[in-house]
């Protein structure tokens, strides 16, 4: 076993890196490669559709500094989740939530233009909102353990018929019925909701190369794809193809990975590159957190489980750091009893440096969502500093940390917040040195203690010897360095600080 394990690890730690091989926005621009996720939940603009919205905003936000702009599922859904995703045409309207399709296409021309690259969000799993309920076998299995079978087969009638009446065969003939699902969670027959797999001839249950999280995780919600099919992959592959050629999109965030056979998402990113390695270089494919965990807390085992995917793809995508988030959270619900040295550990970003999205919060942490983990205002801006003033990882800001709405929007953090993205943009380049010596005072900044100035003493180079750094978010004062290239670096309690040479 432990010799199973030594070879395990030498196999990870020999797989490529990801960031390196991956486009982080246009060549062409010097800064620091940076992500924003331009949606939350619920948030819509008022004034204009989200892409015109989207659209008004790139000047400003390459301004600021980022390269690479995350958007929601352009495609026409039911809510929650996905109908067609090729055409914004469903059931006689023309306008998906977010817009019209010429709205979206001008905006990702507009960032093109301002050297900003588009990521679109990608939900293979599962669909919702068929046009048609059929008849078909199936049974009813453990919501908490997806092995166990709660009773015997029964006919259900599931909305498992998508008819796609809008487009025709327009962009692809397929057209998906039951036989393309391995489950569902309604029985229109009955009216009853339930976790059921269906049953039909030839079936063999569940995915295996899936989590293993209740059992088997390949069920998430509404009717989920048999992404083991040739016939299905090659839909879902023909589409990833011709979403990127028509809006001109560099790569994908993909949804619920954990929750499909990691052997076709493989194929999937694999395959998007090789059509477009020449715009798009190696692999351009976008970011999803394969483990997110039940409990906030559970970081050391989210780890573990995210590391063998790390070694499937092969270098092909990064992943979301969700056990850096989950110690975000868990430092601001701590207060001064958390001990900062720790911020780091057991996270994709320390373990897998070039591998890692960082982020702080997004639409699933939100309060009130079913993966709600929110990192409160009390710790909101030391986190996103350890993320954006740092070399390592690929760092995300959050639309909702950024901009003013209703799912969780601190005034200050956003102020802080620019003046960080800025910071950024600036001054954060080169090489890192940590200094977690002190359990409530890393770096150059300092969290949660009452009524307390702490000092770092922080080594900045000889070169800068006899010259004077000042604060740069507050008007707060100055240092002098020393003939030895030291200076002593202090902060108020409950701030981030950044010292930037005179």
């Amino acid at each position: 076993m432990l010799a199973a394990l030594k070879v395990w690890l030498s196999e990870l730690l020999s797989s490529p890196p990801a960031l390196p091989r991956m486009r982080l926005g246009p060549e062409s621009n010097p800064d620091n490669a940076l992500m924003l996720q331009f949606f939350t939940w619920d948030t819509l603009n008022s004034e204009m559709s989200w892409w015109k919205h989207l659209e008004s905003e790139i000047p400003k936000l390459a301004e600021m500094g980022f390269t690479q702009v995350w958007l929601p599922p352009p495609n026409k859904g039911a809510q929650p989740r996905l109908v067609d995703k090729y055409e914004a045409i469903f059931k006689g309207t023309v306008k998906t939530r977010w817009g019209t399709r010429d709205e979206l296409l001008q905006a990702c021309k507009v960032a093109a233009a301002h050297g900003i690259d588009i990521i679109i969000d990608a939900v293979l799993n599962h669909k919702l909102g068929g046009d048609r309920v059929e008849r078909f076998p199936a049974v009813p299995v453990d919501s908490q353990n997806r092995l166990k079978d709660e009773g015997p087969v029964r006919e259900i009638e599931g909305w498992t018929v998508f008819d796609f009446k809008g487009r025709g065969n327009k962009y692809s003939s397929f057209r998906w019925t039951h036989e393309h699902f391995t489950g569902l969670d309604w029985d229109h027959k009955t009216r009853t909701n339930a976790i059921y797999r269906i049953a039909s001839k030839g079936r063999k249950g569940w995915s295996q190369h899936v989590a293993k999280e209740l059992g088997n995780y390949d069920y998430l919600l509404g009717v989920d794809t048999i992404d083991t099919w040739a016939d299905v992959q090659n839909d879902l592959m023909n589409w990833g193809v011709w979403i990127l050629e028509t809006t001109g999109a560099a790569g994908f965030r993909l949804d619920a990975i954990k929750h499909m056979d990691y052997r076709f998402l493989f194929r999937f990113v694999s395959a998007s590159d090789r059509k477009f390695a020449i715009r798009v270089l190696v692999s351009r494919v976008g970011f999803r957190s394969v483990c997110q965990p039940s409990r906030p807390n559970h970081t050391s085992h989210s780890l573990k489980l995210i590391l063998p995917y790390i070694k499937a793809f092969r270098g092909e995508t990064a992943f979301f750091d969700v056990p850096l988030h989950s110690n975000f959270h868990q430092a601001s619900k701590d207060h001064s009893h958390y001990d900062l040295r720790n911020i780091l550990n057991s996270t994709i970003v320390k373990a897998r440096p070039k591998d890692a999205v960082t982020f702080v919060d997004n639409h699933d942490t939100v309060i009130g969502q079913s993966l709600e983990s929110w990192v409160d205002a009390n710790f909101k801006i030391q986190a996103y500093s350890l993320i954006l003033l740092r070399q390592d990882g690929h760092p995300c800001v959050f639309y909702g940390d950024l901009y003013p709405n209703e799912e969780g929007y601190d005034a200050n953090v956003s102020r802080n917040l620019t003046l960080l993205i800025e910071a950024r943009k600036k001054f954060a380049y080169g090489p890192c040195h940590d200094y977690f010596q002190e359990p409530k005072c890393i770096g150059n900044k300092e969290v949660q203690t009452e009524n307390f100035t702490h000092t770092i003493r922080m080594f900045v180079g000889r070169e800068h010897a006899g010259s004077v750094f000042h604060t740069f978010m507050n008007p707060y004062g100055s240092i002098n360095i020393d003939a030895g290239g030291w200076g002593e670096f202090s902060c108020p309690a409950n701030r981030v600080e950044v010292w930037v040479r005179s």
